[in-house]
């Protein structure tokens, strides 16, 4: 089975503007890391139609699974519906069941407020901007308001609001990719390295790299502060079974250095 690369596309200028903190890269590492995935990439963009376009027009080439978190509303800065359309080169058509979820919370709503929801209002119609979708989407369901995400090809398009996200983005996974969780077994062990210069042992790193595929060095320096040391978190992760050997060497590598070490942790998973 094919090897799957899982990206996020953050669209939004009020996050490039830093008037919101984004919260949807830390919940989408939490919801793959919990099935055994991992994320690959993440890209923001703001407001910007041509931009918009040119990323998913890029990403959907790439073959990842991608989502894409915000501008799905119906205002005059939600792009990413039009955008999607015109990077897959199709129509945005009114998705029937789209339709009729929207008109079913207007009812709802309406109801809450003790008046009886007039379908034809101008307001409404506009509402209905939400479930025109690119030609051939399928629906996203939303637990929260019934307002639709929608999917083309391996393209997954939620709202910006991360309360509505995170549970759209969990049934997609569990929907459409839980063949792929828990495939292959993921290690990292590291320890800590003080007071060394990440040009000391970038050797190391490198010859470990070359002489153990499939396993990925990191450095995580540290200046330190009042109550820690100078120190380089140091490590390998891949799969268990190569990691080990190349742990092995990484310890001997750093004894022959003469470099103060610590044990960190073995961290256990599975990734993609």
């Amino acid at each position: 089975m094919e090897q799957t690369a899982f990206g996020l596309v953050i669209v939004g200028d009020e996050i490039l503007s830093g008037k919101r903190a984004d919260k949807h890269l830390p919940k989408v590492i939490e919801l793959l890391n919990e099935r055994g995935l991992r994320l690959s990439w993440a890209e923001i963009v703001g407001d910007e139609p041509a931009r918009i376009t040119a990323l998913l027009a890029r990403t959907m080439a790439s073959g990842d699974v991608v989502f894409s978190c915000g501008g799905i509303g119906a205002t005059p800065d939600d792009h990413t519906r039009q955008c999607a359309a015109r990077a897959l080169g199709v129509p945005l058509v009114l998705h029937p069941e789209g339709r009729r979820l929207i008109q079913e919370r207007i009812r709802e709503t309406a109801r809450e407020a003790g008046i009886e929801a007039d379908l034809d209002a101008p307001d409404n119609l506009q509402r209905l901007k939400m479930a025109e979708f690119p030609q051939g989407a399928s629906l996203i369901p939303n637990p929260y308001n019934k307002i639709p995400g929608f999917t083309v090809g391996r393209h997954h398009f939620v709202p910006g609001f991360p309360v509505m996200a995170a549970p759209m983005i969990a049934w997609v996974l569990d929907t459409l990719y839980a063949d792929r969780f828990h495939r292959e077994a993921h290690v990292e062990k590291a320890v800590l390295v003080y007071e060394q210069a990440e040009s000391v042992l970038t050797p190391l790193m490198e010859r470990i790299e070359a002489s153990h595929p499939g396993v990925r060095v990191f450095s995580l320096p540290s200046v330190g502060d009042a109550t820690t040391r100078r120190h380089i978190e140091l490590g390998v992760k891949g799969d268990p079974a190569c990691v080990e050997p190349a742990y092995a060497e990484l310890r001997a590598g750093l004894d022959a250095l003469g470099a103060e070490v610590a044990p960190l942790r073995d961290v256990d998973g599975a990734a993609n």
